[in-house]
């Protein structure tokens, strides 16, 4: 116990405060004493959760259900008041120190008939816990207090409230990692869904602590990553721990939770009839003296209050509870002892080259972000290496993509193409790309984000080989089949190790930012490589360089990127993913059959457009009411789907019709197009990496990425205007530079918003957020090709001279550049309505 300090209350509702006990991570706890002379431990919330008031709801429904588990062999809670402007709920103070205390201090590992009796009560506790519809989820020596009858189970329940600032269900808390290293289940280790059989795990590493003075799988000195691998995948040892108790203690240990005993078993295992004391007489004579000096403790008198000894209050001047429990509260902590409310592990296990994404001090906090985690671990050293090994195989990806477009002249000239041959493998890589980024995201979460990475890796080489190799229009159409569909594996996983792998909030902000250039660049850089392949070597050597990237970005997978083994831990969703893929599916075939038929809406694209848009609504229903979901659904998720949705085919369609406008309306090659927009590529690139990181720490994303979008919308307005100008140096210094300053600050904004996540969900929020992308894209290639394709048909049938002919282009691109320049607005309008997250303090 402390004595109070000057800036702590003197009252919390009808207790008077007389010592502190700890601190934790929901607030401070103090000894108090009620008008009755009852000793009662009274936790105050800290005051930044006091204000929030998902978490005043979490932990009124949390105390309703401590108070359910009763007294029997816990400290019961006597009373609460959620509704106060500090939240406070007394409990039943336990006059003994903690199991931790008893062993490592005061006496030394206990007799095995204590253990037993250990064992008995404290999974009788448990039985209680989980009756009320609880997990404990930190079970551990300094959490099991020590007295004369029987040892109490504190700390259940009360600090899971603190999980609704990242919100989740009211029992577990998947991806939320709450517990102690040395007393941790392998289910949390791993970061998987934790039931009752995980305290059952912890019960046996607390036994063995109990009876042997050692934690379970050694010290912790040895480095944290190692200690948690070993709980994960080795053996206990169990030397020391009682004969008659090692087959029990061995099987509440078992890496399978299916098959360790319940609470019940074990309680029926460890009943005993011995007479007698349960613990040794030295313990005994502690326990005495403890509860000596608490009889003997003598408060220093607070600031305002009278001396010991004055007369008490009459009933009459009592305080009103909400008025006492209002009083100014900011002290600060002090070192906790055993007595302290549970905190999130500072230790969470991740997923690729660092820990799994989520809220991060300094991060964004999205107050309703389901799946969201606190507290990162340590990152990985390599993590900027697998960085920019995860950029290449990216930029791999966009390469191909962007590099289709130029090749088509020569592959029809060579190959005695038909135009219908050309679309149709245009189409190959957008059906497969865009119905298979969901799922592949889905499965990245199921088999592990390094795997799969590798296997897009692998397969995407072997598809460009494919292609360069390709004698016909079916083997080519085979091959960009099958690059849209390792492209999406690869994608997927790719933005998925990057959300995991940063969680400082300068680094993190930092890595989205060069993820953001790549995406960004990643077209343009494309034209420029495909241009210069086509002229100086052979069409088919755009598709050799793919397997050339490919190539050194498997080597660098293997080497740099980092991934934890066992670090899955998302259950399977085939509804929710067979749902989101139809859905992108769908609407994907109907965007193709739009560019032909000039968007007449014809029955079958009705049917497409409708059942799409419908797939995609079951899809986000579903999300939002199955336990286990390929992504939890939010307004944050949604908004910035919507956003990036938008954002991308005002992006693309910028990118496209820049492309033509330059090589069809002024005569620049493949790669002179691609050299005149490296000004918006460099302001992406400086943006995003420089300027954005910085902003992200002090802004809310919100306004990031309304301001992002506004000024990528200005851009493109200004280059609509100039398009029928000849003035081409102004169109670059003025609208690129400004569209490559928005979508710098947008972009890296919008993925960080996606993807902070828990790390089971990491790939599905990945293939969300990827899918959205292909999406505007396909809107914008749809738009792009209706509006020129209407442009030239109606100018050849009036028989126009072709100045005229490239003065109906001129107008064309200006439209299209005007269609995408509204998307763009209304992504900002839909940011600015849905997203609500907003930055941490970082002092």
């Amino acid at each position: 116990m402390d004595q109070l300090i000057a800036e702590d209350p003197t009252r919390i509702g009808p207790y008077r405060l007389i010592a502190r006990l700890g601190a934790g991570g929901m607030g401070l706890v103090y000894l108090g004493r009620s008008e009755g002379g009852r000793t009662v431990a009274v936790k105050v919330v800290q005051a930044e959760f006091a204000g929030n008031p998902e978490f005043r709801k979490r932990f009124a429904r949390e105390v309703a259900a401590a108070r359910r588990v009763g007294g029997s062999w816990t400290a019961a809670v006597l009373d609460a008041d959620p509704e106060a402007a500090i939240p406070w709920v007394a409990t039943q103070y336990i006059p003994g120190p903690d199991l931790q205390t008893v062993v490592a201090q005061d006496f030394g590992p206990l007799p095995e008939h204590s253990v037993r009796t250990l064992a008995n009560r404290l999974a009788l506790a448990l039985r209680a816990v989980h009756d009320a519809g609880l997990i404990h989820r930190d079970l551990k020596p300094s959490n099991v207090l020590v007295t004369v009858d029987a040892p109490r189970v504190i700390d259940f329940g009360i600090a899971r409230a603190m999980d609704s600032l990242a919100g989740d269900s009211l029992h577990t808390h998947t991806g939320m990692l709450i517990g102690s290293p040395g007393f941790m289940s392998p289910e949390q280790v791993r970061g998987l869904e934790l039931t009752p059989a995980s305290d059952v795990f912890c019960l046996g590493a607390v036994l063995v602590y109990a009876s042997t003075g050692r934690l379970l799988f050694g010290a912790t000195g040895t480095g944290l990553n190692a200690h948690l691998f070993r709980i994960a995948e080795e053996e206990a040892d169990l030397t020391g721990v009682p004969e008659s108790l090692v087959e029990l203690v061995r099987s509440c240990l078992h890496k399978d939770p299916a098959q360790r005993p319940t609470p019940e078993e074990v309680a029926a295992r460890t009943a005993t009839d011995q007479a007698g004391e349960w613990l040794p007489g030295a313990v005994l004579a502690q326990l005495g003296r403890h509860a000596a000096e608490l009889l003997d403790f003598a408060p220093a008198a607070a600031v305002g209050e009278a001396p010991a000894g004055a007369v008490a209050e009459a009933p009459a001047a009592r305080p009103d509870p909400r008025v006492a429990s209002a009083q100014p509260y900011a002290p600060p902590l002090p070192p906790p002892p055993a007595y302290a409310p549970t905190a999130p592990s500072p230790l969470i296990p991740g997923q690729g080259f660092g820990p799994p994404p989520g809220p991060v001090p300094g991060a964004w906090s999205a107050t309703a972000s389901p799946g969201s985690l606190q507290e990162p671990g340590p990152p990985h050293p390599r993590r900027w290496w697998g960085l920019a090994v995860i950029a290449l195989a990216q930029l791999m990806v966009l390469l191909q993509v962007s590099g289709l477009g130029i090749i088509l002249p020569t592959l029809q000239v060579q190959l005695h193409l038909a135009a219908k041959d050309l679309s149709g493998m245009g189409n190959a890589y957008a059906l497969a790309f865009g119905a298979l980024l969901l799922l592949g995201g889905h499965l990245a979460d199921l088999v592990g984000r390094k795997r799969m990475l590798i296997a897009g890796v692998v397969g995407f080489a072997a598809a460009c080989a494919l292609g360069g190799a390709a004698g016909d229009v079916g083997t080519l159409e085979w091959a960009r089949a099958l690059q849209g569909v390792f492209g999406a594996l690869l994608s997927a996983s790719a933005l998925s190790l990057v959300a995991g792998g940063f969680t400082d909030p300068k680094e993190r902000g930092r890595a989205f930012g060069v993820y953001a250039t790549v995406v960004g660049s990643g077209s343009v850089l494309g034209l420029c490589t495909s241009g210069w392949l086509v002229e100086s070597m052979s069409w088919r050597w755009t598709f050799y360089s793919g397997v050339v990237l490919a190539v050194i970005a498997l080597v660098g997978v293997l080497t740099l990127v980092h991934d934890r083994p066992g670090t899955t831990g998302a259950r399977p969703d085939p509804v929710g993913a067979v749902l989101g893929s139809a859905g992108l599916t769908a609407l994907t075939f109907g965007l193709v059959g739009a560019q032909p038929s000039g968007w007449s809406l014809t029955p079958l694209l009705l049917l497409q457009f409708g059942g799409g848009v419908l797939l995609l609504v079951a899809f986000a229903w579903w999300q939002s009411s199955t336990s286990h979901p390929v992504l939890p659904v939010d307004r944050n998720r949604v908004g910035a789907f919507l956003a990036m949705a938008l954002g991308g085919v005002g992006l693309f369609t910028f990118l496209a019709a820049m492309t033509f406008y330059l090589q069809f309306v002024h005569g620049a090659s493949p790669l002179d197009a691609g050299l005149n927009l490296l000004p918006m590529v460099a302001a992406t690139a400086l943006t995003a990496t420089l300027i954005t990181p910085r902003l992200m720490r002090r802004a809310a994303p919100r306004v990031l990425i309304v301001a992002g979008l506004v000024l990528t919308a200005l851009g493109l307005a200004l280059l609509a205007g100039l398009a029928i100008d000849s003035g081409y140096m102004t169109l670059a210094l003025s609208g690129s530079l400004i569209a490559g300053l928005g979508s710098g600050l947008a972009v890296p904004s919008l993925l960080a918003v996606t993807t902070g996540t828990a790390v089971q969900h990491s790939g599905g929020a990945s293939g969300v957020i990827t899918a959205a992308q292909q999406l505007g894209g396909s809107i914008g290639a749809a738009v792009l090709s209706t509006t020129i394709a209407s442009r030239v048909t109606g100018a050849r049938a009036a028989s126009v001279l072709p100045s005229q002919l490239a003065r109906e282009l001129q107008h064309g691109y200006a439209t299209t550049l005007w269609w995408s320049c509204g998307a763009t607005l209304l992504a900002a309008l839909l940011a600015a309505l849905l997203i609500t997250t907003r930055p941490t303090d970082q002092a």
